[in-house]
């Protein structure tokens, strides 16, 4: 059976769809280029989001000790020894918020990465209440001649999680921010965690009719992990009637259902999240891997003849 994406995985897969665009594998490089968020200086909350810990994401090249110059030098090392096809790379803005600082620092941010000639791309990590008109135009223009995607942190879509989590912005706030990304043709990417606190698996689900309806391109979803030297690592060493973290066999089950309620124009990224177990203090579903988690996912969804957008209405 071939899928209305034009290739035979069960979902709307991002690798297929990089080879759409660029025609061959094209791979990302982390970059930290010293940026903070308005819920960790001060401007609207400190402590930054409960579940967050930067480092247990950045690869180790990244680091704000060195330049952007440095870090996309050493990433195409780095990527040339782990993924040897790759030949053109997208530079992935991705810790903290990646448009929080002013126009002419942000601009010179942006350019330094585009001006390697292996780079033909953006992709901007950031929250979706700090991203200026200004910013907006600018990445409008620098799309007519680049890949550029800006990735916004949405997390949930219930006001009360967000307060919850400490993320200082509301939904109706991720709407207009995505909504004028839109209208600007900047292509938009999502991310999702599932199993925050107080939220039941029919709240998660809802989640996805409420995407659909968003124009966004993207989506990475995952499960919810307690990292180590974060607050929310001190809620889960209390008693924990808060906490319902998944299973594998209930993620899987959950990830599928979830995936058959979703749009099936949008591209999924990501199913789930790895980190490094030293970052971690709930489970890691045995060390599985990323792509042994999604292998699962995918041999699941044959047996059960499901699809991505299966549900969609």
């Amino acid at each position: 059976m071939e899928y209305s994406w034009g290739h035979n995985r069960r979902y709307n897969s991002y690798s297929e769809y990089i080879k759409k665009i660029f025609g061959e594998r094209v791979q990302k490089l982390s970059i930290n280029a010293g940026f903070t968020c308005p819920n960790r200086d001060g401007k609207i909350a400190t402590g930054g989001c409960i579940f967050c810990n930067n480092d247990a994401f950045n690869p180790s090249y990244c680091t704000t000790s060195k330049s952007i110059t440095t870090q996309i030098l050493e990433g195409i090392e780095f990527h040339k020894i782990r993924y040897r096809r790759a030949s053109k790379y997208l530079a992935y803005f991705q810790a903290y918020s990646n448009t929080y600082d002013t126009f002419e620092n942000l601009k010179l941010k942006y350019s330094e990465a585009l001006s390697f000639p292996e780079v033909c791309g953006l992709i901007i990590g950031t929250r979706p209440d700090c991203v200026s008109d200004e910013t907006l135009d600018y990445l409008s223009f620098l799309s007519k001649k680049h890949y550029i995607m800006i990735e916004y942190g949405v997390e949930s879509c219930y006001n009360k999680t967000l307060e919850f989590v400490n993320r200082g912005h509301t939904f109706e706030q991720t709407v207009d921010t995505i909504e004028r990304t839109h209208n600007l043709n900047i292509k938009i990417g999502t991310h999702l965690i599932f199993g925050l606190p107080f939220e039941n698996q029919e709240m998660m689900l809802n989640e996805a009719d409420i995407i659909s309806k968003l124009p966004i391109d993207n989506i990475k979803v995952h499960q919810l992990q307690i990292f180590k030297n974060t607050y929310l690592e001190v809620l889960y060493n209390q008693p924990p009637e808060i906490f319902n973290l998944f299973s594998l066999d209930a993620y899987i089950d959950f990830i599928i259902r979830f995936t058959e309620r979703l749009n099936p124009r949008i591209v999924i990224e990501r199913f789930n999240s790895e980190v490094p177990p030293r970052f971690l203090a709930s489970g890691n579903w045995g060390l599985l891997r990323l792509y042994e988690v999604m292998s699962l996912i995918e041999k699941e969804m044959e047996i059960r003849n499901s699809w991505q957008g299966r549900l969609f209405r």
